[in-house]
């Protein structure tokens, strides 16, 4: 069948079971707006609307290059790509027809699990050309019958899924450092005593759960400490999804709120809160021994089952009380104590916990990692990576990827150089 008949069958009714994911963003727009998912055919338009039909023409444009933008970056990188992933595929494959998965259980768990995850990405990545395929398709259609807006709507939703597809594998391919694989364990804490920082940091918290329902997880709330006024003394959030400890990973750190009062003569305030990150081992526990006399159990509330652990020679702490006993807590918290641990001897470089050094070891609270700003100037700025962004709301409602991105490249760079 050629291209047009084709476009000609589609035009009959298959778009009605296309349905790309609905990402809002037509969703806000008002019906007069060029944004509108009214159809709009030129030649209907009335002579005394010349302006709006202008911009209405304008923002077709607009969608049509970027939809042409996703369409040629799929069809540049998704061949190569599907073909690299498909024989990596095939090599994990002849592996396990090798191997006698009856040796060794754990290594065969391991190459079962590696496969599993090799299958998803092809998977995506055909998935991806068909994505593709649709979007170019549907914007012929749409020219075909006069510029049909509705039609530009579909293909424009489909690229965006293109997109983000291509923008995952690709940090994915960075993605290469220990643990990078891991979900995460996020702990927000305020500032002690400021009830500023308490609020700022319940809605730090909300950032984050935001950003992990952009991702399509669901991200939870295993404990939260309330204060007195509308805030948060501390929240551990889990994010039990793969490479969640890569993406933020570089979220570590003091974020601060700057508040510029409208008198001039007084000096900004900051509402400072620390953001620490630690791998979440999903699938397996962390394979790292700590010796019984290293560690100070404590058990902060005789009423609750939450537990507090000291590692004596390098001084972390850890806690937990989200679980409903203090044997569960204390096996939560011992995980969270070797994560953390873990961390530091990958980043001193060591093979040790006996190795590692106390006094290189660096207090969150001296780390900055990023300001935002809402007035005069709105923006928030990633003091590590030098990345800006004027669209405050944008970020502290989850849009964190360009901020997550340069911080990537920042730590493949560094361990490049």
């Amino acid at each position: 069948m050629d291209k047009t008949a084709a476009l000609g069958r589609m035009s009959a009714g298959l778009f009605n079971e296309f349905q790309p994911k609905n990402n809002g963003v037509f969703s806000n727009y008002p019906k007069n707006s060029p944004f509108s998912s009214r159809p709009f055919r030129a030649s209907h338009e009335p002579l005394d609307e010349n302006k709006n039909k202008f911009y209405k023409e304008l923002g077709m444009f607009s969608l049509r290059k970027r939809i042409e933008d996703s369409v040629l970056r799929a069809e540049m990188m998704a061949p190569t790509a599907l073909e690299h992933e498909e024989t990596k595929h095939i090599n994990q494959e002849k592996v396990i027809r090798d191997y006698d998965l009856w040796d060794d259980l754990g290594k065969s768990n391991e190459i079962l699990i590696k496969l599993a995850d090799s299958a998803k990405v092809v998977d995506t990545l055909r998935d991806l050309k068909f994505k593709a395929e649709d979007a170019k398709l549907i914007t012929e259609l749409a020219e075909l019958d006069s510029i049909n807006y509705a039609l530009f709507k579909q293909a424009y939703s489909a690229s965006l899924d293109v997109n983000k597809i291509l923008d995952k594998y690709e940090m994915s391919k960075l993605l290469k450092e220990p643990y990078d694989m891991e979900g995460a364990c996020i702990t927000v804490e305020s500032r002690s005593g400021d009830i500023y920082s308490e609020r700022w940091a319940g809605q730090l918290a909300r950032m984050y759960m935001k950003w992990a329902e952009r991702q399509g997880h669901a991200g939870r709330i295993v404990e939260i400490s309330h204060s007195s006024k509308n805030g948060i003394k501390s929240s551990t959030i889990e994010l039990e999804f793969k490479y969640a400890y890569g993406y933020l990973s570089g979220e570590r750190g003091v974020h601060s709120m700057i508040r510029i009062p409208e008198d001039k003569s007084l000096l900004p305030k900051a509402s400072l809160a620390s953001v620490d990150v630690i791998p979440l081992f999903i699938e397996s526990s962390p394979d790292l021994f700590i010796d019984d006399e290293d560690v100070l159990v404590s058990y902060p509330c005789k009423t609750l089952s939450a537990v507090h652990i000291e590692h004596l020679p390098t001084g972390l702490e850890v806690q937990s009380s989200g679980e409903r006993n203090r044997f569960a807590n204390r096996i939560k918290a011992l995980n969270r104590l070797k994560a953390k641990l873990l961390i530091l001897m990958n980043e001193q470089g060591i093979s040790s916990v006996k190795s590692i050094n106390r006094g290189a070891i660096m207090d969150i609270w001296s780390q900055e990692t990023r300001k935002y700003m809402l007035r005069p100037t709105k923006m928030v700025q990633d003091l590590k990576s030098g990345v800006q962004i004027h669209d405050v709301s944008a970020v502290l409602n989850g849009n964190l990827d360009p901020l997550i991105a340069a911080q990537i490249s920042l730590r493949r760079n560094s361990s490049v150089n």
